[in-house]
């Protein structure tokens, strides 16, 4: 062996060099193609081959092998009684043997105290771990205080598994239900960093759970980026408090009947630093554009709200509210979404036009408005005046839908005129009026390098 090889410095750095090969492995069933993270992807065997090779290599390449684990079968692999249920299906690679893989724990014994050490014989080198499997029955007989998981840093569960799996020190979190053992885990995990609690489960369907979740959320003092459903008003409160929060999206699952109070709303404090902002699947949106019209956040560099409908009045708040949030020199990236063309505005409504609202942000790159009903208004005038207030722009993309027709006042001569003012531009999608050709075709062509 070369004397190099016996440097630890130089070890690690082989190892993780092998750890960043890009590879997975997949698997096709019923025509769809399916990856296996957990898999025997070429990385994993790799690793597991130095660690086989000798002594000196098997410590860091373990640790390496370990450091990242989806799903509870990897652990549950090491016990001698479970393995070949787990891997000899996998192994025969038979057309149905991932299906029968999340049911093969159906009937299992729940693990003994023995086989107990055997699934933690690992825990101390894992520092990502992402469990969404069905077996909690397995671990039932597992004391809390004995499945550690020393070195966690990231953890996605659901919080079936909360009481069970207590890191010391995580720093990143992903909870795909709530319930009453999420507060015994951040009382007990103050460090932690970054927060994912999916809504695609039953929490709008359970009593209580909205205000259960925002009780827990305000245990968290350290937060730096959260995803979440929405929030009652002491949350929101507590997040505008939180000068570590630098990245906030609320999921709601289209499903958010109105529920603060525009009275008690009055007190929030600036968002300081947070520079990501994003509403997710809303169904109207009135509780956000609330939130909207009572706070600041000078920091903010990136905007999304994509609600299922927003009325002319709704959506004429939600553009005031932006345009007076203290974001006017920082804000980069605008994405606004109503594409639910089931609820019509009424015949006679008018379009209307957010541009204006928008031109006090000098900054902006990125500027992309879709609404099904009612539409945009577009003209040369308007456009121009955009154009020149945003030197900066590079995507601009107006009422720009495939299967939806919009009307506009925007002429070729207008556009062309417009590009001129943007040499940064590299996608437009914006309705011209072709009914008129107004260009002269003696004209020098435009030049335009990016577009």
């Amino acid at each position: 062996m070369h004397q190099a090889l016996l440097v630890p410095e130089v070890i690690l750095e082989i190892f993780a060099y092998v750890n960043t090969i890009p590879s997975s492995q997949t698997t096709e069933m019923y025509g769809h193609v399916h990856t296996i993270p957990w898999a025997s992807a070429l990385v994993t065997s790799t690793l597991a081959a130095l660690a086989r090779t000798c002594k000196i290599f098997h410590e860091p390449a373990m640790d390496f092998l370990w450091t990242e684990i989806h799903g509870l079968e990897p652990l549950l692999g090491c016990v001698a009684r479970l393995h070949p249920l787990i891997y000899s299906r996998a192994r025969t690679n038979h057309p149905t043997w991932q299906v029968e893989l999340i049911f093969w724990a159906k009937g299992v014994e729940p693990l003994s105290a023995h086989e107990a050490r055997q699934f933690l014989r690992h825990s101390s080198r894992i520092r990502t771990l992402n469990i969404k499997s069905a077996h909690p029955h397995l671990l039932s007989l597992i004391p809390a205080e004995a499945c550690v998981f020393p070195r966690l840093r990231s953890l996605s569960l659901s919080t079936t598994y909360l009481d069970l799996i207590l890191p010391h020190t995580p720093h990143q979190c992903h909870l795909l239900s709530v319930d009453e053992s999420l507060q015994s885990f951040v009382t007990r995990c103050i460090t932690l960093e970054h927060l994912c609690i999916c809504s695609d489960t039953d929490y709008h369907g359970s009593t209580g759970q909205p205000s259960l979740l925002s009780d827990r959320i305000r245990w968290c003092t350290r937060l730096v980026t959260l995803s979440c459903p929405m929030l009652d008003l002491a949350a929101w409160k507590h997040l505008s408090c939180l000068p570590t929060l630098l990245k906030l999206e609320i999921d709601q699952g289209y499903d958010d009947s109105p529920s603060l109070s525009e009275q008690a709303i009055v007190h929030l404090s600036p968002f300081l630093n947070i520079t990501t902002l994003s509403f997710r699947r809303l169904f109207y949106g009135v509780d956000i554009i609330m939130v909207m019209q009572h706070s600041q956040f000078p920091s903010l560099k990136k905007f999304r709200f994509e609600a299922s409908y927003l009325s002319p009045e709704d959506a004429e708040k939600l553009f005031r509210a932006l345009s007076r949030c203290n974001a006017c020199r920082t804000l980069e990236e605008i994405t606004i979404c109503s594409l639910d063309d089931g609820y019509l505005s009424s015949p006679n409504s008018e379009p209307f036009t957010p541009i204006p609202h928008f031109l006090c942000f000098t900054q902006l790159r990125t500027l992309q408005l879709m609404f099904c009903d009612p539409c945009i208004y577009l003209d040369n005038d308007i456009l121009l005046q955009a154009m020149s207030s945003w030197p900066h722009m590079r995507t601009l993309a107006i009422n720009y839908l495939h299967d939806h027709y919009s009307p506009s006042e925007v002429s070729l001569r207008g556009l062309f005129t417009a590009l001129i003012l943007c040499p940064q531009l590299h996608t437009l999608r914006v309705p011209i009026d072709m009914a008129t050709i107004d260009v002269d075709p003696t004209a020098e062509p435009i030049q335009h390098t990016s577009l």
